[in-house]
């Protein structure tokens, strides 16, 4: 007997019960990225490998360690599973000449993303992110925007109390290369007690020291120099009127000197939402500010800022405060025995379908016993009960399941008006008993 093949490990299987509540947080996000005037754009899942060293940095462990890269074995070519989003939207956006030929843009995007980890709880190999990007937008407006769009967002979920956010600027190429010469003499001082991913880091990407969760280095990171201190006043004025704009939205944040991010390619303001519910991993969603990786991937010079959002995160995050986790239910279920009874079930079900309701007709065979079994099972509120009789007179028996009210046959072209009296009564008595009017 030949081994059962299994899912790819740290690649899930989302399966209907849980697939349901992605597509209900996918609507909530689609309809809240609109009411911001962001746009959807779809880029391919697999890009040139260039394109990710060239964006997120050699020296990163994104390109080190996680990417899943092969060669093609048709022409050669070096191609690799994306690992982020902003580095395959920025080149569609410079292919296709979005911003030089339409002015800025403000875009957004959905999917798989995949990296080379150990699995465990809330860090897989194939993660599903939303990414928002605004193109060609040059001033503190936009990263005061996208904090306070998350924060909205958090408000919709229901998750404003249990999320903080983190602030910082990295400034320019200048300021940070300055600030990297002090970083690089100061941690040449304590390399003796630096670990093996420091020593690795100290000459090629010593700001990612900074974020080291190694608690046998907190004492040398808290003394480093910090990078605020070699900020210029052009980057000071920017990140001083970004939280201008946050406190007057009335948003908390905390500025955290050590938060770097890990993509060379972020300069002036990083941000981090953060929870504690979530364990180690404990960052729902990032971003900042670019400016340079348009002219780093070969495009005229454009300003740009963008955020990420982990959704088995979010969502996890979500069910541990309480979101919602009901499953889709139809509105009508159809039992049905007989050939011309299930002939005339057909034409019931797709009538009802006509005007806007969920209609699950039964398949296989069964009595009516069993079917009405399934029928309660579905949780629909109405079951449209057929025999060989109702078949015989054009007629359709609707059966509220889920409140009070008997059985009544209606003809085929009353139906849908009946089964609409009996949900929208129905939702009236629970109002009622729930003090509605």
């Amino acid at each position: 007997m030949s081994q059962t093949l299994q899912a790819v490990r740290g690649m899930n299987d989302i399966l209907p019960d849980e697939a349901e509540i992605w597509e209900h947080f996918e609507d909530i996000v689609r309809d809240w990225l609109r009411s911001y005037g962001y746009r959807p754009i779809r880029m391919p899942i697999v890009e040139p490998t260039p394109l990710f060293k060239r964006a997120i940095g050699e020296v990163t462990d994104i390109v080190e360690k996680e990417m899943y890269s092969f060669e093609d074995a048709l022409n050669g070519e070096h191609l690799t599973l994306r690992p982020e989003g902003t580095a395959s939207c920025v080149r569609a956006a410079i292919q296709h000449n979005l911003v030089q030929g339409n002015g800025p843009q403000r875009l957004y995007y959905h999917g798989p993303m995949f990296r080379h980890e150990r699995p465990q709880k809330g860090r897989y190999r194939q993660f599903h992110q939303i990414g928002i990007e605004a193109l060609g937008f040059a001033g503190p407006d936009v990263d005061a925007e996208h904090i306070i769009m998350c924060a909205r967002l958090w408000d919709d979920l229901g998750l404003e109390e249990h999320v903080r956010l983190e602030i910082n600027s990295l400034g320019s190429a200048d300021e940070r290369a300055q600030h990297r010469a002090a970083l690089i003499a100061y941690l040449e001082q304590h390399q003796a007690r630096l670990d093996e991913d420091g020593k690795r880091r100290l000459y090629t990407n010593p700001l990612r020291i900074l974020d080291t969760k190694n608690p046998d280095l907190q004492d040398v990171v808290e003394a480093a120099p910090r990078l605020a201190d070699y900020l210029g006043e052009e980057s000071r004025a920017h990140f001083e009127a970004v939280q201008v704009l946050l406190k007057d939205a009335g948003i908390a944040y905390r500025i955290n000197h050590r938060l770097v991010r890990g993509l060379d390619y972020y300069n002036r303001t990083v941000f981090e939402w953060v929870t504690d519910k979530l364990g180690a991993q404990g960052t729902v969603c990032a971003g900042g500010r670019y400016d340079g990786l348009v002219a780093q991937l070969g495009g005229k010079p454009q300003p740009a800022a963008g955020f990420a959002m982990g959704v088995e995160r979010l969502l996890a995050l979500w069910r541990e405060c309480g979101g919602e986790t009901d499953r889709v239910v139809p509105d009508v279920y159809v039992v049905h025995l007989g050939d011309s009874a299930q002939r005339l079930a057909f034409r019931a079900a797709e009538a009802l379908r006509g005007h806007g309701f969920a209609v699950v007709t039964h398949c296989g065979g069964g009595s009516f016993k069993s079917q009405m079994k399934k029928a309660d099972g579905s949780g629909a509120a109405i079951a449209l009960v057929i025999g060989e009789d109702e078949a015989a007179q054009g007629e359709i028996g609707v059966k509220p399941l889920r409140g009070p009210g008997a059985q009544q046959r209606v003809a085929l072209e009353a139906l849908p008006e009946a089964v609409a009296q009996v949900l929208f009564s129905d939702e009236n008595e629970e109002g009622a008993s729930n003090g509605g009017v």
